[in-house]
């Protein structure tokens, strides 16, 4: 208990705090005095712990970071900008030199937006070719489907990029959870030139004044009937509409029309073909059980990537910036990351900062190392107080295998979890009844799991997602297998 009290204690002196959290996670007569409406996490029963703490512990080297340990001291000098806003490098500073290969680096690894030039496309060449193929030679449509961070924007960005090349217009949207269906497509419909529509002449007024299809919609809402009727009189072009995001999506209705809309463009050979992205584990996830559009659909899933894929995307940067990532640092980037192109970039960019930091341009597993740590401290401050608590406490550390194992079995279904799913991570040796005792152990308003009763099962997920990211990651990092 006594690192929690030092956990706490550090954070708390920010906030006029110290000694209630100090002396509340002690235990103790100060148990009232802490917050109205917290939970505090008690230590599970020994006789009801799915793996024997003593044989599989929260990694050691996790514990500085979940207290929130960092360097002391203010610096000298305020930091100040490498460049300008128009990414000119300043010329008082920093040697310009270096400044340059940090730009150069945000711009090939950076991880905050995803890739939408073929120039800064690594991988997925195979997944790019699937999909042209799914285009242009089957006209059918498309979902692109996998887990969070695995690639689908960036697959389809690039996409995108190359059928423009080939005089496609392709028109792409976001899906919100509110995202109506007549808003949606009238939207597209709006970037649709008129001079498209079969019915209107090239010397027509409505193409001399620069018209869009959305001013053949009727007013108000309309249905996938209305638009398929109009897109079935496209000509002269081939049309694709991108829906990323598509699992968003909260409405029903909004899914089966989108359906009934892939069913009507195709059975009117349209030229019109759909591009649907989303986080799930199959097809059936995003387009629901819908037998009379399969042979009008393919599904691509977003396989995590090689490591000849991590290395060829890493060269990307080393070339840029003329550094060059060894073997080992690599080897721990991939393990990390798992196959996902967001981490890759994450890690590989912290990673080559860190060996210019040093004015190296070697990167090596040392800086790829204190890389991963960065990160989880990062996300673990990105967590709320009452989280960063858990995550610390000896609850926590009893049952740390169990939680890798739910942030794993939760990575393809948007972070959703069942006991069976948890218990089949775990193995065999584990019941689910003292599964799903352990995992409601985690259960509350304020704690770190939510629970959901969809009516034929229990369904469960992390309440803020850098939980699930930091679970796994520090586990990789620790080579501890679940």
């Amino acid at each position: 208990m006594q690192l929690v009290a030092s956990c706490v204690r550090v954070r708390c002196r920010l906030t006029g705090t110290t000694m209630v959290f100090k002396r509340w996670l002690r235990g103790g007569k100060a148990d009232d005095e802490a917050p109205a409406g917290y939970v505090v996490p008690q230590r599970s029963n020994p006789a009801h712990a799915i793996v024997d703490p003593g044989s599989r512990q929260r990694p050691a080297f996790l514990d500085s970071i979940l207290q929130g340990e960092g360097p002391e001291g203010a610096n000298v000098m305020l930091p100040r900008f490498k460049a300008s806003a128009s990414d000119d490098i300043q010329t008082s500073g920093e040697d310009p030199k270096l400044a340059r290969a940090r730009l150069a680096l945000r711009d090939a690894l950076g991880a905050s937006q995803p890739v939408t030039s073929s120039d800064r496309f690594a991988g997925r060449h195979d997944a790019l070719g699937q999909l042209i193929a799914a285009i242009e030679q089957q006209r059918v449509h498309v979902v692109i489907y996998g887990e969070r961070g695995i690639g689908k924007t960036s697959l389809v960005h690039v996409f995108a990029d190359t059928a423009r090349q080939a005089r496609y217009l392709v028109i792409y949207g976001t899906c919100g959870t509110e995202a109506r269906f007549d808003d949606m497509f009238r939207a597209f419909a709006s970037r649709i030139p008129i001079l498209f529509h079969g019915s209107v002449v090239p010397t027509a007024a409505e193409t001399e004044h620069g018209k869009y299809l959305d001013s053949l919609l009727p007013e108000g809402s309309f249905g996938p009937r209305e638009i398929s009727d109009l897109f079935a009189d496209i000509v002269g072009t081939r049309i694709i509409l991108i829906l990323d995001e598509y699992d968003r999506v909260a409405d029903p209705s909004f899914r089966r029309d989108v359906a009934e809309l892939i069913k009507n463009l195709s059975d009117r050979a349209a030229r019109v073909q759909l591009v649907l992205t989303g986080v799930a584990s199959n097809l059936d996830e995003l387009i629901g059980y819908a037998p009379s559009i399969r042979r009008n659909v393919v599904g691509l899933p977003m396989r995590p990537l090689t490591l000849a894929e991590v290395r060829s995307l890493l060269a990307m940067g080393e070339t840029a910036a003329g550094l060059h990532f060894n073997d080992e640092a690599t080897s721990l980037i991939s393990t990390m990351a798992n196959g996902s192109p967001y981490l890759v970039r994450l890690l590989g960019h912290r990673a080559a900062l860190m060996a210019l930091d040093q004015r190296q341009t070697l990167v090596d597993e040392g800086h790829a190392r204190a890389a991963v740590e960065k990160v989880l401290g990062d996300w673990n401050a990105s967590l709320p107080l009452r989280a960063q608590t858990i995550l610390a406490s000896s609850a926590a550390q009893a049952e740390w295998p169990l939680l890798v194992a739910a942030a794993k079995a939760g990575m393809a279904s948007d972070g959703w979890f069942t006991v069976d799913e948890v218990a089949g991570v775990l193995g065999n040796a584990n019941p689910p009844a003292a599964v799903e005792r352990s995992l409601r152990s985690f259960v509350g308003a304020n704690n770190i799991i939510e629970l959901v009763d969809t009516g034929h099962e229990h369904r469960f997920r992390f309440r803020y997602p850098g939980v699930a990211s930091m679970l796994l990651m520090s586990a990789a990092m620790a080579g501890l297998t679940s």
